[in-house]
């Protein structure tokens, strides 16, 4: 359990990209996807990741399962499931994790 408030669940999720289409996967990610997520009301964080030339991150986390089965089932997860078939090269990595600490501005 995360010692701030509204962090204890997330979410670790990996992308893989096709490699011409990685650029435009990444300004996905930190542009209308990032616009969706601070959006959310049950999002606390939400972090897009750039792990190497076509391999992509995110790194979210919410106060409660109810939030993070919102967005899992949200307007992000609608974006990016269009998009998956033309900008990615394999499955999307979803993984549930709990959140055992946190260092955040206050």
């Amino acid at each position: 359990m995360s010692d701030h408030p509204g962090t204890d669940l997330g979410y670790l999720v990996r992308f893989e990209a096709r490699p011409e289409h990685a650029e435009e996967f990444g300004a996905l990610l930190s542009g209308a996807a990032l616009d969706l997520a601070r959006a959310e009301e049950g999002t606390t964080v939400w972090f897009p990741l750039r792990l190497g030339p076509t391999t992509f991150g995110v790194f979210d986390a919410f106060p409660d399962e109810d939030a993070r089965q919102v967005h899992l089932h949200g307007r992000i997860a609608d974006l990016l499931k269009a998009e998956a078939p033309r900008l990615l090269a394999a499955p999307v990595e979803v993984r549930p994790v709990d959140v055992l600490g946190a260092k955040l501005p206050h």
